[in-house]
C-alpha cells in the first residue's frame, strides 16, 4: 500500500458561508492527493494527482491551495503522520536587528538554506517600551539600557522559522552572540558575516520553546490585536508582491536581495494570505484585458504572499521597468537582469506583482499593509 499523509483540514465555503471539514490525504509517491467529507462522510475529490502540493507545505497550521480551495491544515488525520512529519517540527522566532535589515535578502536566504521556512514575517519599529518588554528578561544585565536602545533605534524584522528542531538550527545559523567570536569561530554564520559586537549581532533567536513561543506571541498574537505596527510609510512609494509560487521555490531571499541591491529601500514588509475576493480586487485592471486573468487570481490566493513597500524616487514608474514584462520569456530575450526574467516561469508565475498605474502606489500599499481595517485579508501576522 502506498505511504499517505493524512491531515485534517477546515475550507469556508463563501456561498454557503459554512465551515466545512475535510481530511486530506497527500500520497508522496506520485504527488497525488484525495479528500473526504467528515461531515458527510464520503469521498470529496477521488485520488488526483496534484502537482502544485509538495511535502513541505505539509504541517498543521498551513494554508494550501488544492483546486482553487485554500485548506487549512488544522491537525494530523492519524498518528503515523504525526509521527513522521510532526515529531521535530518546531517554531521559532527570528528577528533581524535594525544593522542587518538591509542584509534581510541574505538572511532569508541562509534560512532556506538551512532548510527552515519563514512562515511569518514583518518589518517593524519597536518603541523602547516595546524593546524592554522584550528583553524583560535581560533587565538585570549591565548591558540591557545599549541593548534595548540599539534594538528601537530603527526598524527590525521578525519572523516565525518552521522546521525540524528550527530553535536549535537557527541559533546554530546566528552563531555566537558575540560578532567577534562569531568572525573567529563561524566566520560564515549571519553574525560572522553582518554582525560588529555583542549588542549590534546582527540578529536575535529564541533559546528554548518556551522562549519561542512567548516571543512569537510578542510579534504575532494569536488571540487579540496586531503586535507591533508595521513600518508603511504611505507616501513616495509603489507595491510590490512576492507571489506564492516563489516563496514555495525559496526565491525570496533573491528577490530581496536583487531589489537592495538595484538601489531601492524596503521600507515596509509583511506576509499574508489573500483571499480570492481581495486578490480579484488586486488584479481588477486586468479583468477582460489578459487571457489569464482567472489564472492570476488562483496563483495570488494560492498560499502565502509577501508585500512590501519599495520606497524610491518616481517609484511607481522605476520599479515597474525593475520588475520587467509581465511576460518572463519576453523579460529574458529584452530585459535579462529585471526580475521576472530572473525568477519567473510563465506568465501567471511571474515571481511579482507591482503596481501598474502611477496613481495606485499607495492605494494598493494602503489596501495590504493596513490590511488589519480590511475584513477580507485574513492576518497572519
Amino acid at each position: 500500500m502506498d505511504e499517505r499523509f493524512a491531515f485534517l483540514a477546515e475550507w469556508y465555503d463563501p456561498s454557503a458561508a459554512l465551515l466545512r471539514r475535510y481530511q486530506l490525504l497527500y500520497y508522496p509517491k506520485d504527488g497525488s492527493v484525495e479528500m473526504f467529507d467528515m461531515k458527510n462522510q464520503r469521498t470529496f475529490l477521488r485520488r488526483t494527482k496534484f502537482d502544485e502540493l509538495h511535502p513541505e507545505d505539509l504541517f498543521v497550521g498551513n494554508r494550501v491551495n488544492i483546486f482553487s480551495r485554500q485548506l487549512n491544515l488544522t491537525g494530523y488525520g492519524d498518528q503515523y503522520t504525526a509521527n513522521k512529519l510532526g515529531s521535530k517540527k518546531e517554531r521559532t522566532l527570528a528577528m533581524i536587528k535594525p544593522d542587518a535589515v538591509p542584509k534581510v535578502g541574505n538572511i532569508i536566504q541562509m534560512i532556506y538554506d538551512a532548510n527552515l521556512i519563514v512562515t511569518k514575517a514583518k518589518m517593524t519599529k519597536l518603541t523602547w517600551k516595546q524593546a524592554a518588554d522584550f528583553y524583560m528578561e535581560h533587565q538585570s544585565k549591565s548591558f540591557f539600557n545599549n541593548l534595548v536602545q540599539f534594538v528601537s533605534s530603527g526598524p527590525v524584522v521578525a519572523m516565525e522559522l518552521m522546521g525540524n528542531e528550527a530553535v536549535t538550527t537557527w541559533r546554530k545559523v546566528l552563531g555566537p552572540t558575540d560578532s567577534g567570536v562569531a568572525q573567529k569561530d563561524a566566520a560564515n554564520s549571519l553574525r560572522g558575516q553582518f554582525g560588529t559586537d555583542g549588542t549590534k549581532n546582527a540578529g536575535h533567536g529564541s533559546d528554548s520553546l518556551a522562549s519561542a513561543a512567548r516571543e512569537l506571541e510578542f510579534f504575532f498574537p494569536s488571540t487579540t490585536g496586531h503586535g507591533p505596527s508595521n513600518t508603511a510609510k504611505y507616501s513616495d512609494c509603489t507595491c510590490c508582491i512576492i507571489k506564492p509560487h516563489a516563496i514555495s521555490e525559496a526565491l525570496t531571499g533573491k528577490i530581496l536581495k536583487s531589489i537592495i541591491e538595484n538601489g531601492f529601500e524596503i521600507s515596509a514588509l509583511q506576509m499574508f494570505n489573500m483571499d480570492r475576493v481581495n486578490a480579484e480586487e488586486i488584479l481588477e485592471v486586468y479583468k477582460g484585458v489578459v487571457a489569464e486573468y482567472t489564472n492570476m487570481v488562483d496563483e495570488l490566493c494560492s498560499g502565502p504572499c509577501m508585500a512590501l513597500e519599495i520606497h524610491a524616487t518616481d517609484a511607481p514608474r522605476t520599479f515597474r521597468e525593475f520588475c520587467g514584462p509581465a511576460d518572463p520569456e519576453i523579460a529574458r530575450h529584452l530585459r535579462p537582469t529585471t526580475l521576472r526574467a530572473l525568477y519567473g516561469k510563465n506568465k501567471v508565475q511571474n515571481a511579482i506583482h507591482c503596481t501598474d498605474l502611477p496613481e495606485d502606489g499607495i492605494l494598493e500599499v494602503r489596501s495590504l499593509l493596513a490590511f488589519k481595517n480590511i475584513s477580507g485579508f485574513h492576518k497572519c501576522l
